[in-house]
């Protein structure tokens, strides 16, 4: 188990090197949406995704510790949960984003949800 606050750290080889609004999210079962907003701040590197009609178009924040890889090529992040767990994590809500319970209830569903260590960036 990963603890909430590890997971608002990117994986060690996963930050953003350059900007990634625009790119392509990739859950391990195919494609949630695009990214809107990313922020590599250490400590609270966060994704926010526009998803596709899958979850009726939802927006939602994913914390760094996710993603597995960022392929600039292709422009593609590669992030390590299914589209299920993804879709069932808490609610997103944009004037809720900063408030550290909901940073904290968010992470701690992902950390929960896969065993994988983020590393720190």
């Amino acid at each position: 188990m990963t603890s909430a606050a590890d997971m608002w750290h990117a994986r060690e080889g996963a930050a953003p090197a350059d900007d990634i609004v625009g790119f392509s999210i990739e859950a391990t079962d195919g494609d949630i949406g695009r990214v809107d907003k990313a922020n590599a701040e250490a400590g609270s590197a966060y994704l926010i995704v526009a998803t596709g009609p899958w979850i009726l178009g939802r927006t939602v924040m994913l914390p760094a510790g996710v993603i597995e890889r960022i392929d600039y090529r292709s422009e593609v992040v590669h992030v390590n949960r299914s589209k299920d767990n993804i879709k069932n994590a808490p609610e997103y809500h944009e004037e809720r984003h900063a408030d550290e319970s909901y940073r904290s209830e968010l992470g701690g569903y992902y950390g929960l949800q896969h065993p994988g260590t983020p590393g720190s960036v």
